[in-house]
């Protein structure tokens, strides 16, 4: 590829260059991609029971009518007891994980049996609009329930928790965007803080005409392992900045705020009532005692989750908006003008009598669907009950180590450690560190092989793709570019979720060949 091209392909985005090094890489035998997040790994246990709750789903509604291939509706009264004969007739894994789960809601939940397990199996079986279309009613408890235990660290918030299952974590912020341009609580040249580098499109965001905000970037670095340094957050007191958007851990840096950086932030706040934040939390399965920003900042703090990269669910597109009872989204539109208040009057008196009360949280709902398609709003029911159990496949065994997450955790460590050890790059072994990533800085490993004045030839006289290009096109190998993160240039970034293990240290090899290569080509021109 000539460097006109590669100077074409540097103006896209991170991920389209990504399908053009894939297109390029397939060409070779030796194809192993390791660019896009996806694991290769899944949850087998909640997948397994979802198809017991179809299954159990048929045999109900079976009950109420069945002729040929037509079922009636499931029947509420005494479906608890059905449902536990059903699973105690079964000899199998997924029948006592179902068995634990009926004893978990016994035990953890006030609420009449029979409705949850209808819940249960009508969501599965998907033949009902959701209703609440927010969140089905328990569904929403134990969602909030997980969310405390892998993300708050045992901070008590679940009760006064909302949640708006979505389709994936990207579906959630495009709706909070929306809303937020919507609701006038962000308002074109308004300005807003990004903790970079990050996750791609939430750079691009920004730059659209869509929005036309002005972009603050709170920068973190290879030299202080991906940590935003405490003093970076003084910038979140500019009382223009609207709104800070972060990934905690961070995408791609796999770094999760510490206690400092929270306490800032929560001093940061105290001083800036108003500030909206917005995080996602998509990775803090993989920290351990990982504590979320809403637990610092809950009243100021939009959170967004999604069970795509634990669970190996990123066909599914489970994610959700958490959102406090009391909070700064609401106040700020209690706080609009006059005006502001007359035209969001109009725009939701459509799908409610008061829409001077409706809350964000269900304004993200309705403009979800363009407000006119309000009462079709929702995600799936089959969708929220995978979610459900997901979610219940951790809550039951709060007593024990949960030996999913721990095994998930060990793949990526064992990746990463393996990764770093073949290329003799150093390691993050802080408990902070996530490790689902893994950012090398090929300009710095050039100059540990072969010296300072080869690294400056590799920067100066190739395109910063030129790189990522070759290794695709001439080892079928697929890394990311880090600028289009919000790196420096020379970053790649590699997902330690992708392959086999043994894959990574393939990967490193045909790094360092590459470089070998180069570096032959930088002797050429030197004689």
């Amino acid at each position: 590829m000539d460097k006109l091209q590669e100077e074409k392909i540097e103006k896209l985005g991170a991920f389209e260059i990504d399908e053009l090094l894939i297109q390029a890489a397939e060409k070779n035998k030796n194809f192993l991609n390791a660019g896009k997040g996806n694991p290769n790994w899944i949850n087998t246990k909640a997948r397994l029971a979802f198809c017991q709750l179809v299954e159990f789903g048929v045999i109900e509604s079976q009950r109420t009518y069945n002729q040929t291939d037509i079922a009636g509706d499931i029947a509420t009264a005494g479906i608890y007891e059905r449902f536990s004969a059903f699973l105690t007739t079964r000899d199998d894994e997924t029948a006592e994980f179902l068995l634990a789960c009926l004893a978990y809601f016994k035990t953890e939940f006030s609420v009449p049996l029979d409705d949850l397990v209808a819940e249960l199996i009508d969501g599965a079986i998907g033949n009902n609009y959701p209703t609440p279309n927010r969140v089905l009613k328990h569904s929403e408890k134990i969602l909030a329930t997980y969310l405390k235990e892998v993300l708050f660290n045992g901070a008590e918030l679940a009760n006064e928790t909302e949640i708006f299952p979505t389709e994936g974590g990207t579906a959630a912020m495009v709706y909070i965007f929306q809303s937020l341009k919507e609701n006038k609580l962000i308002r074109p040249d308004d300005k807003i803080a990004i903790s970079s580098p990050i996750f791609t499109p939430y750079l691009q965001i920004p730059e659209l005409h869509d929005y036309q905000m002005v972009e603050i970037d709170l920068q973190s670095s290879e030299e202080n392992n991906w940590e935003v340094p405490v003093e970076e957050f003084e910038k979140l007191l500019d009382p223009n900045i609207k709104a800070f958007f972060l990934v905690n851990p961070s995408n791609p840096g796999s770094k999760a705020l510490g206690e400092k950086e929270l306490a800032k932030i929560k001093q940061i706040v105290e001083k800036r009532p108003d500030l909206m934040i917005i995080t996602d939390e998509v990775y803090g399965s993989f920290v351990k005692n990982f504590q979320s920003v809403y637990t610092a900042v809950p009243h100021n703090t939009l959170l967004v989750y999604s069970y795509s990269k634990l669970f190996g669910a990123t066909g599914w597109r489970l994610g959700m908006i958490a959102l406090n009872q009391e909070n700064v989204f609401d106040q700020a539109i209690q706080n609009l003008s006059e005006n502001d208040h007359q035209e969001l009057t109009e725009r939701y008196s459509l799908v409610t009598l008061y829409p001077d009360k409706m809350k964000f949280i269900d304004r993200i709902v309705a403009d979800s669907r363009s407000i006119g398609l309000y009462h079709t709003a929702g995600l799936s029911t089959p969708q929220q009950m995978m979610m459900v159990l997901f979610s219940l496949t951790h809550l039951i065994c709060l007593e024990k180590p949960d030996r999913y997450i721990n095994e998930s955790k060990n793949i990526i460590q064992s990746r990463y450690e393996l990764l770093h050890d073949q290329l003799n790059y150093p390691m993050d072994n802080s408990e902070l560190n996530s490790k689902y990533y893994s950012l090398i800085d090929i300009y710095r490993l050039a100059d540990q092989l072969y010296g300072q004045e080869f690294s400056v030839y590799l920067k100066d006289y190739f395109e910063e793709i030129d790189f990522l290009v070759n290794l695709a096109e001439t080892t079928g190998v697929v890394l990311m570019d880090g600028v289009g993160f919000g790196t420096k240039a020379g970053e790649i970034r590699i997902s330690n979720a992708n392959l086999p293990t043994e894959d990574y240290a393939i990967i490193a090899e045909r790094i360092l060949e590459l470089l070998k290569d180069y570096h032959l080509r930088f002797l050429e021109a030197a004689k």
